[in-house]
């Protein structure tokens, strides 16, 4: 009897824990959690600076050997983001990440980096940006993919414009408008 009561006992274990193993999604109202969606325009300015004794980017993959493009380069970075274009200005975020030469027949890189606020309303929030800067360009667009934080379910777009560029060393100032829809 007691052989009948623990093969029982099992088998409503197992049917318990198959039949709960089809619950871990379930679709929920949005209407629930989400309120208005807002647009924000921020502008920051990103400070890339690979000269110097406390560089913010580092090249951790050389190019192709033949590439004038910087194609197969990594650079990570820890990227200052200011209130305006001088490097000394009001800090008010990072921009961590890495971009990667992507392009073999032009200066193109495949940008993927978070925008981590420091300041304000938006201290511990990020947007996240993913997409193509071909340097050379006047004005680059490139997709705001998420974010958490206030930019929780972000989604936009940014526009890249260059200030400075110093073609020794590779450092560059960066005006980014970024037009955030969020809720």
């Amino acid at each position: 009897m007691s052989n009948l009561i623990l093969i029982l006992a099992a088998q409503i274990l197992l049917f318990t824990a198959v039949a709960s193993a089809g619950d871990f999604a379930k679709e929920l109202n949005p209407k629930r959690f989400h309120k208005k969606e807002k647009l924000t325009h921020l502008r920051v300015y990103w400070h890339d600076i690979l000269s110097g004794q406390n560089p913010t980017a580092i090249m951790i993959q050389k190019a192709v050997s033949n590439s004038s493009t910087s194609f197969g380069s990594i650079t990570m970075m820890d990227n200052a983001l200011t209130s305006d274009v001088p490097v000394n200005s009001t800090v008010v975020g990072q921009a961590q990440g890495f971009y990667a030469g992507a392009a073999q027949r032009e200066l193109g890189f495949l940008m993927a980096m978070n925008f981590a606020f420091k300041t304000g309303k938006y201290n511990g929030s990020t947007i996240t940006i993913l997409g193509r800067n071909t340097v050379f360009s006047k004005v680059r667009e490139m997709p705001v993919v998420g974010g958490s934080g206030v930019f929780r379910l972000a989604r936009g777009y940014v526009e890249a414009r260059t200030k400075w560029f110093d073609p020794k060393t590779g450092d560059a100032t960066v005006e980014y408008n970024c037009y955030v829809l969020h809720y």
